[in-house]
């Protein structure tokens, strides 16, 4: 295995033996839940179940960026070690935290000229975010250098498709992403709003869906109408859940029914608190690789 640290975010949503498995390195974010602080420690410190359930209970959460000392601590670690770093962010379309990470980057050019640390903007997000990561750990097992797997992260980040849907849009009227009136009504008719990550990194809304069924149903058919390959998908797939794990259960059933060649099973994952704090529970995403996104 190349010498070089390959490292992310919490915000990537894979397990911690996932990242341990494919010797990913992660920085933590902060949340606060009911007054209290935590770090994104990937479900070490509280279960999924029990953040959601919280939220549920009325708890006020709230995320905070990782600043650029942070960074620098966290880097410093793999410098004194001798290594070189290539570190993603989370999408600058979701936050600003990759400016913080390059001014940390930058200082530490200063104090170890010898040594890089390469920052780049993943432009996704959540287990999407993870498939990337898996994908570069990957490659550089199979010995990619590290600036020519920064060129290859650059030119195919765009790749990973990023479909969400949510059957509960209470979480979306408090956090104002939608109208209480339009959040209302659409509870009432059922709606399940259909979102992509853009081409720039940005969740938008793409289409209202009327009733549970229907939208699991539309979210497999945008697969198959953007995988690589189509139905002949020989990719990875992964689906993160918040609290929903039966609907998360139920789109992979579909995806494995209709793509056959996939490599190995659809990888469920629980959407961590960085993300999950602004959906609420009751959110559904789907991450497969395609041709570069469009808007």
């Amino acid at each position: 295995m190349s010498s070089y640290v390959l490292s992310c975010e919490s915000a990537a949503d894979l397990t911690k033996e996932h990242m341990d498995r494919q010797g990913i390195a992660y920085i933590p974010f902060s949340f606060a839940l009911g007054g209290s602080t935590y770090r994104d420690d990937l479900w070490q410190t509280m279960s999924g179940g029990e953040f959601y359930q919280a939220m549920v209970d009325g708890a006020d959460t709230r995320t905070s960026q990782i600043n650029a000392a942070e960074y620098e601590a966290y880097f410093s670690q793999f410098l004194r070690e001798g290594k070189d770093v290539l570190h993603l962010c989370l999408s600058s379309g979701i936050t600003g935290t990759i400016n913080s990470a390059r001014l940390a980057a930058e200082a530490l050019g200063e104090k170890y000229p010898e040594r890089k640390v390469l920052v780049v903007d993943s432009l996704a997000a959540s287990s999407g975010f993870g498939l990337l990561m898996d994908k570069l750990a990957d490659l550089r097992r199979g010995g990619m250098a590290l600036e020519e797997l920064e060129r290859w992260t650059e030119e195919n980040k765009r790749r990973v498709h990023h479909w969400f849907f949510s059957t509960d849009l209470t979480f979306y009227i408090k956090g104002g992403r939608i109208s209480r009136t339009a959040g209302t009504v659409g509870g009432l008719l059922g709606i399940c709003p259909l979102l992509n990550v853009s081409a720039d990194g940005r969740l938008i809304p793409r289409e209202k869906v009327r009733s549970k069924r229907k939208v699991i149903q539309a979210i497999t058919e945008k697969m198959a109408l953007l995988a690589e390959g189509g139905e002949n998908y020989a990719g990875k797939c992964y689906i993160s859940h918040s609290a929903c794990e039966e609907d998360a259960r139920q789109v992979a059933e579909l995806v494995e029914a209709r793509f056959p060649r996939l490599d190995g099973r659809v990888e469920i994952n629980s959407i961590g608190p960085t993300i999950g704090s602004h959906t609420g529970p009751g959110t559904v995403a789907l991450f497969f690789w395609g041709g570069p996104r469009e808007d």
